[in-house]
């Protein structure tokens, strides 16, 4: 069975945030818990943050004991883009593009639905 969790509008750029949640896929959600608390990086708690709402939807959702869950996929899309303009020399204006993540992550207990 596949359990889920989502984490809209993240204020953080999808690539920083893919970099952290592709170390976690594979891997047993409790162990992923414990790895993403030792990375010192802002995205690493936001992923871990999904991640421990996933599991407790498992828990409570579905009745799944959290050592059988593994980490099917960590996903991250792209968010909508704030333009920011910051002001340049000769009062001319440099644009910023402050970006947003959805994070999903999704458990698995390795059975099949039937």
């Amino acid at each position: 069975m596949e359990v889920q969790a989502l984490t809209r509008y993240a204020r953080m750029s999808p690539k920083k945030v893919r970099e952290v949640a592709r170390t976690i896929q594979g891997r047993k959600a409790s162990e992923a818990v414990d790895y993403l608390t030792l990375i010192p990086r802002k995205s690493a708690r936001l992923i871990a943050k999904t991640l421990k709402s996933a599991i407790a939807n498992a828990e409570n959702n579905n009745n799944l004991s959290a050592d059988s869950l593994t980490v099917k996929l960590a996903l991250i899309e792209n968010g909508p883009v704030l333009k920011r303009f910051k002001a340049a020399a000769r009062g001319s204006a440099a644009p910023r593009r402050k970006k947003m993540s959805h994070i999903r992550i999704v458990l698995t207990d390795g059975e099949t639905n039937s």
